[in-house]
């Protein structure tokens, strides 16, 4: 009697596993739909150290179409500000000197694919966690900016290293655009079949030097017109700051920045997703 008990409640156990697998295997994931938040921080001429001491916001939605329970193709759209200064250099004088400073709104679409290092089936709660990497490419716009005197200032416009002028023909003004390729890490954990929780941390390398406006050497400040009551532009007062704290490095042909190395920016954020599913009808047996 007791052998035929045990059979039976090991016979119904089965029975109960195969139900709930059946029920979890017949709900696909078809996609995720989310919003990110957290910080942004840049890298570059002015942050050669690549410190992390000034992060500033970060903002996104993205839609992340799910091929089976590993990969994924995602699009996503992000704002962030980017800024820093020389004055946070407390260790390389010639920077702290130069005392140039920028900031500038960033916006971002990309499309990177994301690959689980676990299978992840958000209604399953044995495969409801996984970390994953992720890689792609996306297109991004820029403009920096300062601030003299309490005004704002656009740095691009006022061709700051001697862009558009005759003495440097060479010179062209820069995009506003630009390439980036993201790469990073993250992880995912889904509260329950519809909801999932997750941070990442993602790198961005970019096609431009310019994030800072900075990137090749001082061109001088006679190359900068006065006003018309002969006091001097803006131009040539944001070109060379070092005026602010002790006497003039802006001579021409001294270097300003480090033009065989591109800028590059990172976003490190929470995510928020909502699960798009559908559901699969049983086989028959």
């Amino acid at each position: 009697m007791k052998k035929l008990v045990v059979t039976a409640l090991l016979f119904i156990s089965v029975l109960c596993v195969q139900e709930v697998t059946a029920q979890y295997e017949s709900i696909v994931q078809q996609g995720e739909f989310g919003i990110s938040a957290g910080g942004a921080h840049y890298f570059g001429d002015l942050n050669t150290r690549s410190k992390l001491n000034r992060p500033k916001p970060a903002l996104g939605i993205f839609f992340r179409k799910q091929f089976g329970n590993y990969t994924a193709l995602r699009i996503a759209a992000h704002y962030a500000r980017l800024g820093y200064s020389d004055v946070y250099n407390t260790q390389n004088e010639y920077q702290r000197r130069r005392n140039l400073s920028f900031n500038s709104n960033i916006f971002e679409l990309t499309l990177q694919g994301d690959f689980n290092f676990f299978k992840f089936v958000p209604a399953d709660p044995y495969y409801s966690f996984t970390p994953y990497i992720t890689l792609g490419a996306g297109i991004f716009s820029y403009d920096p900016f300062a601030y003299l005197n309490g005004e704002k200032y656009f740095l691009r416009t006022l061709g700051t290293e001697g862009q558009g002028t005759a003495a440097y023909p060479d010179r062209k003004p820069y995009n506003t655009m630009a390439l980036c390729f993201p790469i990073g890490v993250g992880i995912k954990y889904a509260l329950n079949d519809r909801i999932n929780l997750g941070f990442e941390v993602v790198y961005r390398y970019t096609t431009t030097d310019y994030l800072d406006d900075v990137s090749k050497t001082y061109v001088g400040a006679d190359k900068f017109p006065p006003l018309p009551d002969g006091s001097p532009s803006a131009a040539q007062l944001l070109q060379d700051r070092s005026y602010e704290t002790g006497d003039i490095i802006g001579i021409e042909g001294r270097q300003r920045g480090y033009s065989k190395q591109r800028d590059a920016y990172v976003l490190a954020e929470f995510t928020l997703s909502f699960n798009l599913t559908s559901y699969r009808c049983p086989t028959a047996n």
